[in-house]
């Protein structure tokens, strides 16, 4: 990865996907296939949960390429009313060892994301941007490593 000071981006948007459980998990599989091919070749770490109709994401790596990858979000008709929480530049990144980390896997996690998600009423803006971020490094390592 390149020398080019690093930033975070941490997001929040509605669910648009469509159809049953089936056809979500082959969405979710798209995206996170396309995520990790097109971030490796940009350089941008970060992880993905999805959570009782939102998409919550943090990206990681230099400001032009996260800005790129999120306008390509934006655009992306999976998400609707996408909201920004944080842009801002970072010295180290969370999750430098996953290209798309992705919380949803196991049923504990997403328990665990349900009662934070109960305090503000599955809000991602009332949780705020670094709040988000501690809850999806944290599930993040447990789901991708199988521990806590």
């Amino acid at each position: 990865m390149s020398d080019a000071p690093l930033y975070q981006l941490v997001y929040y948007s509605r669910n648009e996907v469509s159809g049953d459980e089936a056809a979500f998990a082959a969405a979710i599989h798209s995206i996170l296939e396309a995520s990790r091919r097109n971030n490796e070749a940009a350089g941008i770490t970060g992880t993905l949960l999805f959570n009782a109709g939102v998409f919550a994401q943090v990206l990681e790596g230099p400001l032009p390429a996260v800005e790129d990858t999120f306008e390509r979000i934006q655009q992306d008709e999976r998400h609707g009313d996408v909201s920004l929480l944080v842009l801002e530049p970072i010295v180290e990144r969370s999750f430098a060892g996953w290209a798309m980390g992705f919380v949803g896997n196991s049923s504990g996690n997403a328990e665990r994301f349900a009662d934070v998600g109960l305090l503000s009423g599955f809000d991602p803006k009332a949780l705020g941007g670094q709040k988000v971020h501690a809850i999806l490094r944290e599930l993040t390592i447990e789901e991708e490593t199988g521990r806590p």
